[in-house]
């Protein structure tokens, strides 16, 4: 009787999907853009009150990045950080709307042939003109 082979079926790529399946999904770019930026909102999530279930107490919150952080120097230090530059750099191009994503998807109104159908009615009194 030959020898038995394990298995070599997942690839280790099991685990890889569970974990991107329960991760919490951080804010996305376009929300922080059209949500957060704007000054009122911005003045709201940097003044929080007291939340004792997030880090800090709700006290430290970079906005453009949407983190809470323990301390004002752990928030000082993610400003200087090339994570929070590259995030604020991100946030200087203008959000995607939704004409933008229709028109990459070919469903926009620059791929749509325009169809000037000229109807019978209009078209028979010039020719009659020109007949005569």
């Amino acid at each position: 009787m030959g020898r038995l082979r394990r298995s070599r079926t997942h690839h280790a790529k099991r685990d890889v999907h569970r974990g991107a399946r329960t991760r919490a999904r951080a804010k996305d770019l376009d929300q922080i853009q059209l949500i957060d930026l704007d000054p009122k909102n911005r003045a709201a999530l940097e003044a929080q009150p007291f939340d004792f279930d997030k880090p800090g107490l709700a006290q430290h919150y970079c906005v453009e990045c949407a983190k809470y952080f323990e301390s004002d120097i752990a928030l000082q230090s993610h400003w200087r950080s090339k994570v929070h530059k590259r995030r604020c750099k991100a946030l200087r191009e203008p959000a995607y709307t939704i004409e933008e994503s229709e028109r990459a998807a070919g469903l926009g109104r620059e791929n749509k042939r325009t169809t000037t159908s000229v109807s019978s009615a209009t078209t028979a009194p010039m020719q009659e003109d020109i007949a005569s």
